[in-house]
């Protein structure tokens, strides 16, 4: 059977593993941060009228510019956007990816402070860009200083930025963001996929926006919409920056069903992100949970939370597993990421979690030095 190593595939991909969380049947899934409630009813049936629309037009090429779902984006966003200033694809990752395309590349560098979102540098590879792997500080906190230091080291390209921060889940404070377009020679991104679930005060990258030509802000329906198997991410910036990234789409690249499902959710945001509240409230009943029981954990900002298990991470997931519970191992030595869903998975999620303390937990590992 011919495997990878049989074919000429670029050397810098060889061992490599794609992205991925396991997909297992199991009865409480908190893995993939997804949102936990169906979509309801009525909004079924609304994007179901709107995708057999399309239907009978298939044969011809949808509306390659999207133009009426990103002038629904910008509504949706507010802070004087139009449509001019949105651009949509599939997912926020086809949206960095294009970014990366058309700011970054071969002889050019992306940075990001990690732990962050880890789709970011293998966008990086995948578009022949340099990773520069920056340090959050102790805690997972990143400073205005910490960030500036970094940034001058490399002067990347493209820097990444995470607020609210995928997998520790707390926001950024403005300060940093200001700071870093002070540096930062090329382009900023703000992915600011969990921004519907943050805490109230934390102020969004969309303020900043104006006279700020070189940052972007991104976004996704595959949170807070649940809106996640629809695959819609968009971001909002200077309509320059919509002009470069027209220049490296492909052709006709969101389907003409998918920009009718997008514009049909959108229509009915308040039933969608009528489950924010209990999801809100779901996280911090989990942090405070875990907190109640001895753990370390992060503040929240999304839809998830991180936190220690007080051992091998590797180990407690297996042991939740055991459980019925499929929670996410980031590969943070110690820490692992549980998404907030119902109220019945939160139970679920906390039982287990007893269970495993009472049987037993096991001794951490030596921590190295200089580690959260």
């Amino acid at each position: 059977m011919t495997t990878l190593d049989d074919l000429p595939i670029r050397d810098d991909l060889r061992g490599l593993s794609p992205y991925g969380a396991p997909q297992l049947d199991v009865p409480v899934r908190l893995n993939t941060n997804e949102n936990s409630y169906p979509v309801p009813e009525p909004v079924v049936e609304a994007i179901g009228k709107a995708v057999a629309a399309e239907l009978r037009d298939l044969n011809r090429y949808p509306d390659r510019d999207a133009t009426a779902l990103r002038a629904d984006l910008a509504g949706y966003l507010g802070h004087g956007l139009t449509a001019d200033g949105v651009w949509a694809a599939n997912g926020s990752n086809e949206i960095q990816q294009q970014l990366l395309q058309a700011f970054a590349g071969p002889g050019r560098t992306a940075l990001g402070f990690t732990p962050a979102y880890s789709m970011h540098p293998l966008l990086a590879l995948g578009t022949g860009t340099r990773w520069a792997p920056a340090r959050r500080g102790v805690d997972f906190g990143l400073t205005a200083d910490e960030a500036v230091t970094q940034i001058r080291e490399h002067g990347p390209d493209v820097v990444f930025l995470c607020s609210p921060n995928n997998p520790t889940g707390t926001a950024l404070d403005p300060a940093v963001i200001s700071a870093v377009l002070d540096v930062a020679p090329g382009m900023v991104v703000v992915d600011e996929a969990y921004a519907e679930f943050a805490r109230p005060g934390t102020v969004s990258a969309l303020a900043v926006l104006p006279g700020h030509p070189r940052l972007v802000v991104t976004r996704t329906m595959s949170k807070a919409f649940g809106f996640a198997g629809g695959r819609l991410g968009y971001l909002a910036a200077d309509p320059a920056v919509v002009a470069a990234v027209q220049l490296v789409r492909l052709p006709y690249h969101l389907s003409a069903l998918t920009q009718a499902a997008a514009r049909a959710a959108l229509a009915h945001r308040d039933a969608l992100l009528g489950t924010v509240t209990e999801i809100m409230r779901q996280r911090d009943r989990i942090v405070t949970g875990l907190r109640d029981r001895g753990l370390r954990v992060a503040d929240s900002d999304a839809n998830f939370v991180l936190y220690e298990v007080g051992g091998d991470q590797a180990v407690a997931w297996r042991a939740l597993l055991a459980h019925g519970v499929l929670v996410r191992d980031v590969g943070l030595p110690g820490w692992l990421r549980v998404t907030a869903g119902t109220p019945a998975e939160t139970d679920a999620f906390l039982a287990a979690v007893d269970k495993i303390q009472r049987e037993g937990r096991p001794a951490p590992p030596p921590r190295p030095k200089g580690t959260a």
